[in-house]
């Protein structure tokens, strides 16, 4: 951050230099705008992709009028954030392929007329894009990057959608109000007056959640989705393998965490898809451990659940690794009924089937091969979460959890046992890609049995 400094000028001084600045940043200074995550490794959204996305989008909305915010900035002093001060919202993100604070995306569906979409984005400014970097305004670069002809002003954006949304005559009325109640955009004072009235003149229209449907939409990945993912996904994987082949006893977490981000930063991931979890010992017994300030110790396992985001699209890869090289006896046999249970599920993963029949047969496995492990009561006592959820810009992805298989689909399967009065905690953890003939396993080139496990350990 730039350190402000004393003045070194008279205060007249100042404002002539000041003026003279101003006035030929604004005649020819102002930087070239940024393209859409301009020199991301995963370059852009292809132009048709997006189109197909907010067609399709309309579609099953049938009428009414959907609005979308793009996300919050956050505060570098403030937040502390863990990679930058912004992130664009998935869902905008997957309509316009943009990074764009302060946007509006407007889609209106109707019956009897064209249907359209609108994008506002705020104009720019020179004085803040010299401490922030070059934005994307209204204009034809917007146009270019999004796919979407109509670009306006977002200083226009609340007048005009309330004019669109409430119209002078039923006849010029849009319909419903198709917004995501579950977040931010609800609390927005501007989106509750239109939605749910407050004041003269302003009664309520109907209005509905609009994360069902883009869930809906998003659950189906396209081509540049699958593409985004595997790069992801590949990412982990790789720079989980440096890791096993590095992990010593007497490491701290922190370490070994170091050392997986680092790989995913050199293989060109922007950021993390989600704190990274490296559980030791004890701290593998839980689930979302991510404080990795504990000293490893001999003969103990490490739980590493970790992803790297690529594109927008984040990886979910978990191996169990035990940290002197090689696993216990006893350990090994937990680790193989854990894995186990994850192959009788992934071995009926085709379209029409459901994650909650793949939990069930995971949970009968270990169930049924869990022998005297664990004592009378067998070890699926241990197994305490469920065994999937969605993969995709986010890493536990939106859709409905009880809609059935289709291609295109991508999802975890990652069983697990824990034991803390033992301190062992052992979870594998697979992506999956539904295909019309059954899944792909999209991270199948990381190490998962026991001798794979220990043979890229043994590479040191």
């Amino acid at each position: 951050m730039a350190p402000f400094a004393e003045p070194a000028l008279s205060v007249a001084e100042g404002l002539r230099v000041t003026c003279a600045f101003s006035i030929l940043l604004s005649a020819s200074m102002l930087p070239t705008p940024s393209p859409a995550q301009a020199g991301s490794p995963a370059g852009p959204v292809p132009v048709e992709r997006l189109t197909a996305r907010r067609a399709a989008l309309i579609d099953r909305i049938g009428t009414g009028v959907a609005v979308l915010r793009s996300g919050n900035l956050r505060s570098l002093e403030r937040d502390y954030p863990q990679d930058s001060d912004y992130r664009e919202d998935s869902d905008f993100f997957y309509l316009t392929g943009l990074e764009a604070p302060g946007g509006w995306l407007v889609l209106v569906a109707r019956k009897n007329a064209p249907d359209s979409v609108m994008l506002y984005l705020p104009e720019r400014e020179s004085g803040s894009e010299l401490w922030s970097g070059p934005a994307l305004g209204p204009g034809p670069e917007a146009r270019r990057l999004s796919g979407i002809e109509d670009v306006r002003p977002a200083s226009e954006a609340e007048s005009q959608i309330e004019r669109t949304v409430l119209g002078k005559t039923s006849a010029a009325r849009a319909g419903a109000l198709f917004f995501k109640r579950g977040t931010r955009q609800a609390a927005s004072p501007f989106i509750r007056q239109l939605a749910f009235g407050g004041g003269p003149g302003k009664d309520p229209v109907p209005n509905r959640d609009l994360e069902a449907e883009l869930g809906a939409l998003r659950q189906i990945k396209d081509e540049d989705e699958i593409r985004r993912l595997r790069r992801a996904i590949g990412i982990t994987g790789e720079a989980l393998q440096e890791t096993m082949r590095e992990a010593r006893p007497g490491m701290y977490e922190y370490e070994l965490e170091g050392r997986v981000e680092y790989g995913f930063r050199q293989r060109g991931a922007e950021r993390l898809g989600f704190p990274s979890i490296v559980g030791s010992g004890p701290n593998g017994t839980t689930l979302h451990y991510d404080e990795n300030r504990r000293q490893t110790r001999p003969g103990e396992l490490v739980v590493m659940d970790v992803g790297a985001e690529h594109g927008y699209y984040s990886a979910d890869v978990t191996r169990t690794i035990p940290i002197s090289g090689r696993f216990s006896r006893r350990q090994r046999e937990l680790y193989e009924l854990v894995l186990g249970a994850q192959q009788a599920a992934m071995d009926s993963v085709r379209p029409g089937s459901d994650l909650a029949t793949l939990n069930r047969l995971a949970r009968d496995y270990m169930r049924q091969h869990s022998g005297k492990l664990c004592g009378e009561s067998g070890c699926e006592r241990y197994f305490i979460h469920g065994l999937s959820h969605w993969l995709g810009m986010d890493v536990h992805d939106v859709g409905a959890y009880s809609r059935r298989l289709e291609p295109g689909m991508v999802f975890t399967i990652e069983p697990g046992i824990y034991i803390p009065a033992e301190s062992i905690g052992i979870r594998i953890e697979h992506d999956i890609l539904v295909t019309p003939g059954g899944a792909e396993v999209l991270s199948s080139g990381v190490p998962r049995t026991v001798e794979e496990v220990e043979q890229a350990m043994a590479a040191r």
